[in-house]
């Protein structure tokens, strides 16, 4: 969907009555924006990219603020982000970017294409500026991958190879950042610039993974109801996008697990609801957003044991203390998913020769109970459509090999996220919110007993060969369909 149909699609509501006073509002509101007259730099992002036709009007007439005649696109960026902070949830950071986008090609249209095309590589720098600035992540994506995601996308054709060189260049020599307010200076770099709008302690790490890309970071909330906790034990059986964990990588080690919010912590220690996360606990921390557990069926080694496979498509086993504890994470890890995570946006780097999987954000989702069980059904309905669709055409047996390859992750990635939104819609239909209101009451009783220096009995940890787990790495591709059972 172009940036274009976007805007007009979220913005059903006409301005009846005083069309003219609503733009002079707009108008005053935009310009206090732009000068900072009682606005802070966070509070910017969040009355530009609300759901609304005046919100519109105020993006609108802010960005009229900004001449990017003659600038790149690059440049353009790095100086729109020099006047606020994009902070909010990611619907509103996404229509932030689409009026940014809109802008740019109103002052330069002779340089790309489209408007879409401009929205497209502007999401393609903030996805690139993650990849390779942001933590915990060994491959870096080269310049022929950057330009290689983005073939066919330019009104069915390619942008200029030079044009993209350039950009990749710029995001690589200097990270993409935008402004903070004069009170989040004064923090430690190891503090998010969003904590007061996550309630987190001024001393804790408020955010896991990358705070470089506004659609994919990990909320760290202290304060996030606790749904389950216990010892488990770990193996890493797939890095992200499904690439097989190199064979010294994969031991067992055992943590303490505490669901939390929707992030699965795994800490060494028992948990203690009064201790600071450590910066180790945070970089083994996963988040359980848009994930699907399931038992282990294809692993025989040992009992318990079931299978996370996580939004970037990383897949982790887990064993647990019985089958009953197997079946309560996988029944709460789950359930935690389908209620929380947040409706999907299309993908920001797509092609036509190239398939690329949906980007799933991290936030928490703000739609009802009700609004969620039909997204999640709306979503369902699609993905089945299109999975048959594309099992209807399969790929002549004369193509290339690299093609069928592009055609059997299309159905991997189709079969498996059919699976998870029919298991989200049933939990939802059983009362998601319930399930898990019901559960916190388990996890208070948990967490008072951890204070104790004794642990319920069936606590114990899991017996297992420790191996020490150092790093995730990323890659470009999952394991083929073949094997597709040990990594769905």
């Amino acid at each position: 969907m172009g940036s274009t149909e976007i805007l007009e699609k979220e913005t059903p509501e006409s301005l009846s009555n005083g069309t003219s006073s609503n733009i002079e509002a707009a108008k005053r509101l935009a310009k206090r924006l732009y000068q900072l007259d009682r606005f802070k730099r966070s509070d910017v992002a969040k009355h530009l990219g609300k759901n609304n036709e005046f919100s519109k009007l105020v993006a609108e007439e802010y960005l009229k603020f900004f001449d990017f005649t003659g600038m790149t696109l690059d440049q353009s960026l790095r100086y729109f982000f020099k006047a606020f902070s994009l902070v909010g949830e990611t619907q509103e950071r996404e229509r932030v970017l689409i009026h940014f986008s809109n802008r740019y090609f109103y002052c330069n249209p002779d340089t790309i294409a489209s408007q879409d095309g401009v929205h497209c590589l502007t999401c393609a720098m903030m996805l690139l500026n993650t990849d390779l600035h942001g933590h915990n992540i060994g491959k870096k994506m080269t310049c022929q991958e950057f330009i290689a995601n983005l073939q066919g996308v330019n009104e069915g054709g390619d942008f200029s190879k030079d044009l993209l060189k350039a950009l990749y260049n710029s995001i690589k020599n200097e990270k993409l950042e935008w402004a903070v307010d004069d009170e989040e200076k004064k923090k430690s770099p190891s503090e998010g610039t969003d904590e007061k709008a996550n309630g987190t302690h001024p001393k804790t790490i408020s955010r896991i993974g990358s705070t470089t890309n506004p659609f994919l970071d990990i909320p760290h909330d202290p304060n996030a109801a606790v749904y389950k906790s216990g010892f488990l034990a770990r193996k890493i059986h797939a890095d992200m996008d499904g690439k097989k964990t190199p064979r010294g990588r994969r031991g067992w080690k055992t943590f303490y697990a505490v669901l939390k919010g929707t992030v699965l912590y795994l800490q060494k220690d028992e948990y203690k609801p009064e201790k600071a996360l450590s910066e180790e606990d945070l970089k083994n921390a996963v988040s359980v957003h848009h994930a699907l557990a399931s038992k282990a069926t294809d692993y025989e080694k040992k009992p318990n044991v079931l299978k996370l496979k996580t939004a970037d498509w990383r897949v982790l086993l887990f064993q647990a203390q019985s089958p009953e504890e197997m079946q309560g994470w996988i029944n709460k890890i789950n359930c935690v998913a389908a209620v929380f995570s947040a409706p999907p946006f299309p993908a920001a780097i797509g092609s036509q020769k190239k398939f690329s999987r949906p980007l799933l954000p991290a936030t928490t989702t703000k739609l009802s109970q009700e609004e969620q069980l039909k997204s999640h059904e709306s979503k369902l309905k699609q993905i089945t459509t299109e999975l048959a669709e594309h099992r209807s055409y399969p790929p002549d047996k004369k193509v290339k090999a690299k093609e069928i390859d592009e055609y059997k992750l299309k159905d991997h990635y189709l079969e498996f996220e059919k699976t998870r939104y029919e298991m989200y819609v049933s939990i939802l239909k059983e009362g998601g919110k319930e399930l898990l209101r019901n559960s916190e009451g388990e996890a208070a009783g948990l967490k008072k007993s951890h204070s104790s220096p004794s642990l319920n009995p069936d606590s114990s940890p899991v017996t297992a060969k420790v191996k020490r787990n150092v790093s995730e790495r990323k890659d470009h591709r999952p394991e083929t369909a073949s094997v597709k059972q040990k990594v769905t």
